[in-house]
Order: C-alpha cells, then structure tokens, then sequence
C-alpha cells in the first residue's frame, strides 16, 4: 500500500489496522506503566463480565458491517470483501484481520470449502452478548412506563383544558396526581 493511503496510527484508508491500539488508551492490547494500578487492565478484567472481546470487537464499524453482512447467511471472504469495497476503501487482508478478531470473539465461525472459507454468524457467541445485555433491559422499562404514565396524563390534562374531555370518557379511570 502506498504511503500517502496509510494514515496515522496504522490506518489504511480510513480503516483503523484491528491490531493497533493508541498507547495510554486503556483500551485492552496497549502497555501502560499503570495496568495493574487503579484503573488498569487487572481492575477492568475482574469488572467485566461480558462476554470475552465480544464488545471490543463490535467497537468498530468494519466488524459491525461484515456481522451484518453475514445476518441472511453463510457468505465466501470474497463477497464479504467486494460487499464492504463498495462502502470503504479496504483489502482482502484486513478484511481477513478483521474476521478473525470476530472469529476470536466466538461471533463468527468458518467453513472450510475446498479453497473457499465460508463464514456466518455464530449463534452461540450472540446468543451470549444477548444474554448480557438482556440485565440491563430492566434498568430501561421502569423508566419508560414512567415516561409513558406522563405523556397520557399530559394528553388527558390538554383535553380537559380544550373541554374535550366528555363525562363518559375512561379518564377517570387512571391515576391522576
């Protein structure tokens, strides 16, 4: 690749390179004095519980593209590439770096075909980051019931204002405040 298509920090063409981490980043792959102080990598690998690099991997948006690539099925590295040239300036060989840190991740599995690698998606390493992320789905509902409670009763108290609101209405049958 010529020089003038690399860009700062191992970038080509605009794709960050899946092995290069900014030193002092904190982001897992960078070497720090600090690691095993407050904040290092000792203390953020006995808070994760995460599923290992499966959010990591899908931090960046080549690897987001190609996991949605693969969402209707099984798919040749080949078609994988041209799909995502027709998008952002890449190579086969990152395009290739890249499956394999989904690979790693346990988010993508490969066939071997012949000389043909087929990749999908796989099942058990989304089903895992589902699983993780499904704690968090009550933190989002209690709000959201509360939001929807208050909206209804914005709605109910412009009626009201407007007279629209008939004494046969179901209103009084919610809470008011």
């Amino acid at each position: 690749m010529p020089a003038a298509a690399r860009l700062p920090g191992g970038e080509a063409g605009g794709v960050p390179d899946p092995g290069h981490t900014p030193a002092g980043s904190g982001i897992e792959g960078s070497t720090t004095a600090d690691d095993d102080a407050p904040g290092g990598r000792a203390r953020d690998a006995a808070l994760d519980t995460a599923p290992t690099g499966v959010f990591e991997a899908l931090g960046d948006p080549v690897r987001r593209r190609l996991l949605e690539l693969l969402v209707p099925g099984e798919q040749p590295a080949g078609s994988l590439v041209a799909a995502l040239q027709v998008r952002v300036r890449i190579t086969q060989p990152a395009v290739s770096q890249h499956l394999k840190v989904l690979r790693e991740a346990g988010l993508v599995r490969v066939r071997a075909e012949g000389t043909r690698r087929l990749y999908a998606v796989d099942d058990a390493g989304t089903a895992a980051a589902q699983a993780w992320l499904a704690r968090f789905e009550d933190t989002f509902a209690q709000p959201l019931d509360a939001l929807a409670t208050e909206l209804a009763r914005g709605r109910r108290e412009r009626r009201r204002a407007a007279g629209t609101s008939g004494a046969g209405e179901h209103d009084s049958a919610a809470p008011t405040a």
